[in-house]
C-alpha cells in the first residue's frame, strides 16, 4: 500500500528530525554556544523551536528530558557535557512565542511552565485545558483561592501538616462542607488526570466554588488550637494540590 509506505516515510522523517535537533541542540549547548542577546550563529533557537513543534504538532508523547539526556550522552565521548535542565528550559522558553503567536495568554503559558509536563504534548494539552478553564465564571475565584492557599501555606512553615484530615476536627460547618466536596473532587478527577483528560479534571473542580467560597469566609485558618490549625492547613494543601494538578491556577488572578 503506497499510502501506507508513504505515511511510514513521514513519520520516519519526523522522528530523524527530533533525534537531529535533539543531537544539535545537545552539541550546542556542550560547546558552550548557547545564544545570548540577538546572536544565534548556530540556529540554536530555530533548532528548539522546531523540536518542540514536531513533537507537539506529531503528538509524540515523548519525556523532553530523558531525550536530551539521551542526546547529551553522545557528547561523553567527545569530553564535553550539555546542562540539560538549562537546556529544557531554554526549549520551554522558545515556546512562548509559539503559544502567544496562537492568541495564548501568559499568564496561562506561566500556570502550565510552572509545573514542568515531561512531555511537550502534554504540556500542549495542558495549555488547551487551562484556556478551557479560563473561561468558566469560576475560574477567577478558585484562581484567587489556590494563591491564597499558597501564601497560608508558606507562612504556616512551621506548622507539621498531616498527610490527612482528621474529620472530628472540622467543628465548623462549612469546613466539613469543604472536605466532602474536596474529598468527592479528588475521587472524581482521579481517573480524569490519569487518563490526561485535563479538561474534565478542571470543570469538575470549577464545581468546588461555592464551598471554597464559604470556607474562606467563615473559617478561621489560624485557630488558636494547634490541632484545629493543622487540620485545617491539611484541608487547603489537599484542595491547593488538587487544584494546581493541571496547571499553577494561581497565575490566573490578577
Amino acid at each position: 500500500n503506497l499510502n501506507s509506505f508513504d505515511q511510514e516515510g513521514v513519520q520516519l522523517g519526523k522522528v530523524l528530525a527530533i533525534a537531529e535537533r535533539a543531537d544539535t541542540l545537545a552539541g550546542g549547548f556542550a560547546a558552550g554556544l548557547k545564544p545570548t542577546g540577538n546572536k544565534d550563529p548556530f540556529a540554536l533557537r530555530r533548532n528548539a523551536l522546531g523540536l518542540a513543534r514536531t513533537l507537539i504538532e506529531s503528538g509524540y508523547d515523548l519525556d523532553l528530558g530523558a531525550l536530551l539526556v539521551a542526546a547529551n550522552a553522545g557528547m561523553t565521548a567527545k569530553g564535553v557535557q550539555a546542562d540539560v535542565a538549562e537546556l529544557q528550559d531554554f526549549i520551554i522558553d522558545r515556546l512562548k512565542g509559539y503559544y502567544a503567536d496562537r492568541g495564548v495568554p501568559a499568564t496561562q503559558f506561566n500556570a502550565v511552565a510552572e509545573r514542568k509536563p515531561a512531555s511537550l504534548y502534554d504540556f500542549d494539552r495542558r495549555i488547551a485545558a487551562i484556556g478551557t478553564f479560563a473561561a468558566l465564571p469560576e475560574a477567577v475565584a478558585l484562581a484567587a483561592a489556590n494563591k491564597r492557599i499558597g501564601n497560608i501555606l508558606r507562612k504556616a512553615e512551621d506548622v507539621v501538616i498531616p498527610d490527612s484530615i482528621d474529620a472530628a476536627l472540622l467543628v465548623e460547618l462549612a469546613e466539613a462542607a469543604l472536605a466532602e466536596a474536596v474529598a468527592a473532587a479528588i475521587a472524581a478527577t482521579t481517573p480524569a488526570l490519569e487518563a490526561k483528560d485535563y479538561v474534565a479534571a478542571l470543570t469538575r473542580l470549577a464545581g468546588l466554588r461555592p464551598q471554597v467560597d464559604a470556607f474562606f469566609d467563615g473559617v478561621m485558618v489560624n485557630a488558636e488550637d494547634p490541632a484545629l490549625r493543622a487540620n485545617r492547613l491539611a484541608l487547603l494543601k489537599q484542595l491547593g494540590d488538587r487544584l494546581g494538578a493541571v496547571a499553577a491556577i494561581e497565575h490566573l488572578s490578577s
